[in-house]
């Protein structure tokens, strides 16, 4: 292994590992010592830099290693960029009514209706990113690929578990009654609950996003691939 390689290991390791204590055993503890905000500001910035370190190793590696099958061809491609616009959907339309945000009272996911992205997944942004990662794997399965976007889909899944354990503690049945309302997992025969408006706008996000894979990466995606 040479030293790039276990450069991005390393970083993709501790932005995981990072995330996770950060969020949990020791959220606590560093909050009452620094404070909310401060604790924020401190977790986003060693996340940050982290990114950062992921970002420069990547890079480093460069887009060679062992292949595990031709990610080129064009079925693979098809079902590749399929997943990226669903995953699209599910990012897009998490941010509208997401109880899990912070702000969001008990009261107020004791109401809740699972309408939505949230028909399919109590979890859409986190699932969203795993399907993104697996996307990218088809279409590059190539080492650095593999180790980046696996130990995103681990953070997620991973972390969706997690919030859900930390939702429990902290909002009792007003949390339990939101659990027995919806899935972990997608139920894909909900797809028809997600609005139009969210099929839109996530149709232009993978419409802008696969053609920034040129000027970004040098790499065409989605439609781009047949019209660079």
């Amino acid at each position: 292994m040479n030293h790039h390689l276990a450069s991005l290991i390393a970083a993709n390791v501790t932005f995981v590992v990072g995330h996770f204590v950060l969020s949990h055993p020791l959220r606590a503890f560093l909050v009452g010592l620094l404070g909310e905000k401060v604790f924020l500001a401190l977790y986003s910035l060693v996340q940050l830099v982290v990114f950062a370190w992921i970002v420069v190793a990547f890079r480093d590696v460069g887009p060679g290693g062992a292949f595990m099958w031709n990610g080129q061809s064009s079925t693979i491609w098809a079902i590749a960029n399929l997943l990226t616009f669903v995953s699209l959907v599910l990012l897009v339309g998490s941010f509208k009514g997401n109880p899990a945000l912070p702000a969001t009272n008990p009261g107020a996911i004791s109401n809740a209706k699972p309408y939505g992205v949230f028909a399919l997944t109590r979890h859409p942004m986190m699932w969203g990113i795993a399907i993104w990662a697996l996307a990218h794997v088809l279409v590059s399965p190539n080492a650095r690929t593999t180790i980046t976007a696996t130990s995103m889909a681990i953070l997620a899944l991973l972390g969706s578990y997690l919030q859900d354990r930390k939702k429990e503690a902290l909002l009792g049945q007003a949390w339990n009654g939101w659990e027995s309302r919806t899935s972990f997992a997608p139920r894909w025969r909900y797809i028809g609950a997600v609005g139009l408006s969210t099929w839109l706008v996530a149709a232009a996000a993978w419409l802008v996003l696969t053609w920034a894979h040129i000027p970004l990466a040098s790499i065409p995606a989605g439609i781009w691939r047949w019209m660079a």
